[in-house]
C-alpha cells in the first residue's frame, strides 16, 4: 500500500489542523494505521494509531485529549484531528501502515507533512 500524508501547515498556538493519510494501490482493509512525528534534533515518536479490526484507537499521553485519530473507509483515508496545538507539536508528521494488529514496526510509510505551531 502507498501512503500520502497531507494537511500540514502553519498555525498559531491554540489552533487546529486536520491531517489526512490517503491510501493508494489498495485499501486500508486489514491495516493498522499510525501517525508519528519527528521534531528537529529529536527521535521520531508515536502519536496515535487505529486498528482496522474493531477500530480501537491508541493515543500518546502527550497529545491525549487534544488529538483524535479516525478513519473514513469510503474515502480510504485516516485522519488526525489536532486541536489546542502547542509550539511543541511542531514536527514533520508521518503516517504509516502495517498488517499486524499492534505493530512494533510499520512496513509502509508516507512522505510526511510539516506542522508548524507558532507561539
Amino acid at each position: 500500500v502507498q501512503l500520502q500524508a497531507y494537511g500540514g501547515g502553519l498555525v498559531q498556538a491554540g489552533g487546529s489542523l486536520r491531517l489526512s493519510c490517503a491510501a493508494s494501490g489498495r485499501s486500508f482493509f486489514g491495516y493498522t494505521v499510525g501517525w508519528f512525528r519527528q521534531a528537529p534534533g529529536k527521535e521520531r515518536e508515536f502519536v496515535a494509531a487505529i486498528r482496522w479490526y474493531g477500530g480501537g484507537t491508541y493515543t500518546a499521553d502527550s497529545v491525549k485529549g487534544r488529538f483524535t485519530i479516525s478513519r473514513d473507509n469510503a474515502e480510504n483515508t485516516v485522519y488526525l484531528q489536532m486541536n489546542s496545538l502547542k509550539p511543541e507539536d511542531t514536527a514533520v508528521y508521518y503516517c504509516a501502515a502495517d498488517l499486524t494488529s499492534t505493530p512494533k514496526t510499520y512496513d509502509y510509510w508516507g512522505q510526511g507533512t510539516q506542522v508548524t505551531v507558532s507561539s
